[in-house]
């Protein structure tokens, strides 16, 4: 089974699946203090302050973006949610979209010098919901990637049954079985990649994903406010991104919800299921690229 010294040494491997070239761009990891306990993860992109900020879902981490930035080429910093990838637990758990808001915000206060395009995906997506109004200074456009406030359990049922699967396994090759299995429109090369990036090896020997490392939370997640009356009143330019296939998350309805409390905004529908920076890096690339350029 294939191991890596260095989290960025893929990459290549990445440019080559989606044929771009060009030199890699410089990369580093950083770690942010929030609340004076814990830190926030990131992966900065090229040495410019950030143009774009990216929130990855529910048991993600920052790599997921990986083949967006190569294709954008542009400044960006990339942040492991709290509970998720590098980022310390969260005293509410992997899913406490109040306080990973609250966190983020944190956050980016301490990394943003200018107003960025914030990208949420999924629970990142609701989070950013939350940051965009709680911090209009530090936002100048929000993109959100197959979320709205629709967005239901139930409707993810494939997605959180792969999530919440087994506690653990027995080596890395297991859990890209199991990947390849619930994944099976992605190339495996892309899931093994991803499965690299969100494995962590237990003392004991076993493998588990880096969202299900913590012990169980202390405190439950606050309620969730009226995210629809949230994105209604958000100041700032917002552009949905929905897949064309399932396990896409957003339904039709959702879309005509979104234009008739945003009538000036757009949706813009991708090739792709739920995770549209995998199944379609490059056209949610192209579209982070027209918003830049606005």
């Amino acid at each position: 089974m294939w191991r890596v010294d260095d989290e960025f040494e893929v990459l290549e491997e990445n440019r080559r699946e989606w044929e771009l070239t060009g030199p890699l761009p410089p990369r580093r990891r950083l770690f942010v203090p929030v609340d004076g306990l814990r830190h926030v993860s990131a992966i900065q992109w090229f040495e410019e302050p950030p143009r774009v900020v990216l929130l990855h879902g529910r048991g993600q981490n920052a790599h997921t973006f990986d083949t967006v930035l190569l294709a954008l080429g542009q400044p960006a910093l990339a942040i492991d949610l709290p509970h998720h990838g590098h980022s310390d637990a969260s005293p509410t758990g992997p899913s406490g979209v109040v306080e990973h808001a609250r966190d983020i915000a944190e956050a980016l206060d301490t990394l943003l010098t200018t107003p960025v395009v914030l990208v949420g995906m999924s629970l990142g997506g609701l989070v950013s919901l939350l940051v965009t109004r709680d911090r209009p200074d530090l936002i100048r456009h929000l993109v959100l990637v197959d979320v709205t406030p629709a967005a239901d359990p139930r409707r993810a049922r494939a997605v959180i049954e792969f999530l919440d699967g087994p506690e653990s396994f027995a080596s890395l090759e297991e859990m890209v079985e199991r990947t390849i299995a619930h994944h099976p429109s992605r190339s495996p090369q892309s899931l093994r990649r991803g499965v690299l990036h969100n494995a962590r090896q237990r003392p004991d020997g076993r493998w588990v994903w880096r969202h299900q490392q913590y012990p169980p939370a202390p405190s439950s997640p606050s309620p969730r406010p009226d995210l629809w009356r949230i994105l209604e009143e958000i100041a700032v330019p917002v552009t949905l991104l929905r897949g064309d296939r399932p396990p896409s998350v957003v339904l039709e309805e959702d879309v005509v919800e979104f234009i008739r409390r945003r009538p000036h905004d757009r949706s813009i529908t991708l090739a792709g299921g739920h995770s549209l920076q995998g199944d379609d890096p490059l056209g949610v690339a192209r579209v982070l690229g027209d918003v830049l350029s606005e």
